[in-house]
């Protein structure tokens, strides 16, 4: 038995949150025989040189709780922002750019209800949506599913527009483009116990060998595992992240793209002493949160706005 302190950040929880999976489901969860129908070994990367890669990422933020007083009782509402961006690395320069940022403001309102927010300010307006759901949680899971559903909108038309993506978390665009989900955080098991041992196998820039999963649902994608760094006293998880792409794809290109990835990403790891999600959260991805979140404006400001209008207009 041997005990690791985790190398991120407290605050960002831990990168490894496996849940137990029953044995007898795993079958129904992953393919692992799409790629190599036999014993794995650890895969190299293979950069074939591809000329510009774009990592697109969102913020979001809830501004304000707010509570609408109307015939049936107090109904629970919040005014959030989201940004959505990209940083463009042209490898031919070399140069990456912060792309095609987005900022909204929505109002989330429950239990079916809605009200129009006064405007706190220049470029502080927030449009109004519902949800039949009162569960003052619904209203953030509406309001993070539209930030989702935008940063797929953004890595589709990159990649219709021949960019590499790297797109953080799950993919949410089954299309046969070559974009990647990039997910930092493990809270699922996929892998069976014959072929979960590989991890511990993996060395920087090296990946396993693709597996299918959802394969009998509505959501299939080829993924694989990757180790970006290898950092001294971490434990086998420690530096590994999993990938996806869509099994729309076909095998032999989703083959081509993981190999690419494999040895791309890697090479924008981040480092422990400038990111406290190291080295998964990846440079371009940092850069792009922090650009976001300076244009989604200072929270203090728009919160101490938001009371200053409500109250003028309620006087």
């Amino acid at each position: 038995m041997q005990l690791y302190v985790e190398g991120w950040a407290p605050d960002y929880g831990t990168p490894y949150e496996a849940d137990p999976v029953d044995a007898d489901l795993l079958d129904d969860k992953a393919d692992e025989t799409v790629e190599i129908d036999g014993p794995w070994s650890p895969l190299e990367g293979m950069d074939d040189g591809v000329d510009t890669v774009a990592f697109v990422d969102g913020v979001r933020r809830v501004d304000a709780r707010l509570t609408l007083e109307d015939d049936d009782g107090p109904q629970p509402g919040i005014c959030g922002s989201y940004g959505v961006g990209a940083v463009r690395w042209n490898r031919s320069i070399p140069r990456s750019e912060v792309t095609d940022p987005d900022i909204q403001r929505i109002a989330v309102f429950g239990n079916g209800k809605a009200a129009p927010v006064p405007v706190a300010g220049p470029q502080i307006a927030y449009r109004t949506e519902s949800v039949d759901d009162e569960d003052p949680r619904a209203l953030i899971q509406h309001f993070h599913g539209l930030m989702r559903k935008a940063e797929a909108r953004l890595s589709e038309r990159l990649a219709q527009d021949g960019l590499f993506v790297i797109a953080d978390g799950p993919i949410n665009d089954l299309s046969a483009t070559e974009k990647v989900g990039y997910v930092k955080t493990h809270r699922t098991r996929y892998l069976s116990d014959q072929h979960a041992g590989i991890i511990a196998e993996l060395r920087a820039g090296q990946r396993t060998p693709l597996f299918l999963i959802g394969a009998a649902g509505n959501y299939p994608r080829y993924s694989w595992y990757l180790r970006l760094a290898d950092l001294r006293g971490g434990h086998s998880w420690t530096g590994v992240v999993r990938c996806e792409v869509s099994s729309h794809l076909g095998i032999e290109q989703a083959i081509v793209v993981a190999n690419r990835a494999s040895a791309l990403l890697p090479l924008v790891a981040s480092e422990p002493h400038v990111d406290p999600r190291a080295p998964q959260n990846l440079v371009p991805i940092g850069a792009l949160e922090r650009e976001l979140r300076r244009r989604l404006g200072d929270p203090t400001f728009i919160h101490r706005s938001l009371r200053a209008a409500v109250m003028e207009r309620a006087s």
